[in-house]
């Protein structure tokens, strides 16, 4: 019972040998394209990727906490770079210094940028311009007499009554300075009309409630610390601005939105009416030696971190690509207008990635191997076949000897014996078992005539 199991089994170890020898010539082909395109396409991303945030408190460095912790599920450890804001994140791109930034709209130069390699993941979320001030030091302080003023809210509806009022920019590198004095400059306030100052959100904050400042500025997402805090803060009001759909008309970057009643705490009524806003967009910027996985993964993390519905939109206005300033990567315009591979249901992400990044080489390789591979079985058949043949070398010069010397044919007939019994072991697969009888077959009908010659044939 033993022993026809290990006559199987080697005759089975010696047909995946034939085969594999046999497919060698055309796996080393296969391997060797492999390895070049491995090499030239380089699918699998770095281990770490360098995200520009802001400061700390503001809805840039929360969004990046949030996005490290998506990409450290899949093994991405993602840098989180600390700047004063939008336009030194957008530096830092610039620099190479960051591989992703959160970047506001009107910061970047669409022409320059976009031939620099910088492009866009999709516009994220809006970040309105928050105008905060005390209610005391703005008391009293009514826009100037116009037909209109008696439609407007009470409190400060216009950029024009901060004049003269200790006013906080934000810090240089945030783009919130340039862009308070573009609004600051279309209502013919100069930098001498009030008292500015540039300290970070977090700084000026605390300046705005203990008294030292009378207003500040704020460009940030609802979602920052910041904001939450002035909104519930007392003797703090939010500026509603009454010409919002002017200024949106005015300025490409900026849009008007509502803060409606009650979005920040329906319990206590924040904030007690709706509030007409200024907005920009928000958008996740790469560069273009960035790996194009982690573009991806990036995209892909953005449809679950800013799909939601938010103080300003509904559920899926973002990410889009609208409102994006530069030109949409194919990562992001996949990831937000396309629909992604179904294998990425199914698979780890560096095996889906493996295949989105390969399947172009892999598809090629095998249209190129169908052909290559018409070799393999008369190779294979060839190589089993010279077990036997082989044999066949040894009979022939068995036979001359034995027509040209005749007094050797006891010592010819042994070697018949001895090739018989070398015949005997050799291993061949089922499909070839009759090429190895007719190879004994020949052996016995050339030892019949060695037995049929008379000696005195010498």
């Amino acid at each position: 019972m033993i022993r026809p199991l290990r006559q199987t089994l080697v005759l089975w170890l010696l047909s995946l040998r034939d085969l594999l020898v046999s497919a060698g010539p055309v796996l080393l082909l296969a391997l060797g394209v492999l390895v070049a395109a491995y090499a030239w396409l380089d699918p699998q991303p770095p281990r770490q990727v360098t995200l520009a945030t802001g400061p700390a408190g503001s809805a840039y460095a929360e969004f990046g906490t949030r996005y490290a912790q998506a990409l450290a599920r899949q093994g991405i450890r993602v840098r989180l770079l600390a700047t004063e804001g939008a336009q030194a994140n957008l530096q830092a791109l610039r620099d190479g210094v960051a591989d992703l930034a959160f970047v506001r709209g009107g910061s970047a130069d669409p022409q320059a940028d976009s031939e620099a390699g910088i492009a866009s993941l999709g516009a994220l979320f809006y970040e309105p311009v928050w105008v905060f001030h005390r209610t005391d030091a703005t008391a009293g302080r009514a826009p100037a007499a116009t037909p209109s003023v008696a439609k407007e809210a009470p409190g400060m509806t216009r950029l024009t009554q901060l004049r003269g009022l200790r006013v906080n920019i934000d810090q240089p590198g945030s783009g919130v300075p340039e862009l308070v004095q573009r609004l600051l400059a279309a209502n013919a306030i100069g930098g001498d009309d009030i008292v500015a100052s540039q300290l970070p959100p977090e700084a000026a904050t605390e300046a705005l409630l203990g008294g030292s400042l009378d207003a500040l500025v704020l460009v940030s997402a609802p979602e920052s610390p910041v904001v939450g805090r002035l909104l519930r803060a007392p003797r703090i009001a939010l500026m509603d601005v009454a010409r919002a759909d002017a200024y949106a008309r005015r300025f490409a970057f900026v849009q008007s939105v509502t803060l409606p009643r009650g979005v920040a705490d329906l319990a206590a009524d924040l904030p007690p009416h709706d509030v007409a806003l200024l907005a920009t967009t928000t958008s996740l910027l790469t560069r273009e030696q960035t790996h194009p996985a982690l573009r991806q993964l990036f995209a892909q993390a953005a449809q679950g971190l800013h799909g939601d519905t938010g103080w300003f939109n509904r559920a899926r206005d973002f990410p889009n690509t609208r409102t994006s300033e530069l030109p949409v990567s194919a990562e992001g315009d996949r990831a937000i207008n396309g629909t992604p591979p179904f294998w990425q249901r199914y698979l780890p992400f560096w095996a889906s990635n493996l295949l989105e990044r390969m399947w172009l080489v892999i598809g090629g390789l095998i249209v190129l191997l169908l052909p290559l591979s018409r070799v393999v079985p008369p190779l294979y058949t060839y190589r089993v076949r010279q077990r036997v043949f082989r044999w066949y070398a040894r009979l022939r010069r068995i036979e001359a000897r034995l027509a040209e010397a005749p007094a050797e044919r006891e010592l010819l007939l042994n070697e018949l014996d001895e090739l018989d019994r070398l015949a005997n072991q050799t291993t061949v697969p089922l499909a070839h078992t009759d090429e190895l009888y007719a190879l004994r077959g020949h052996i016995e009908a050339v030892r019949r005539r060695a037995l049929a010659r008379p000696y005195n044939d010498a």
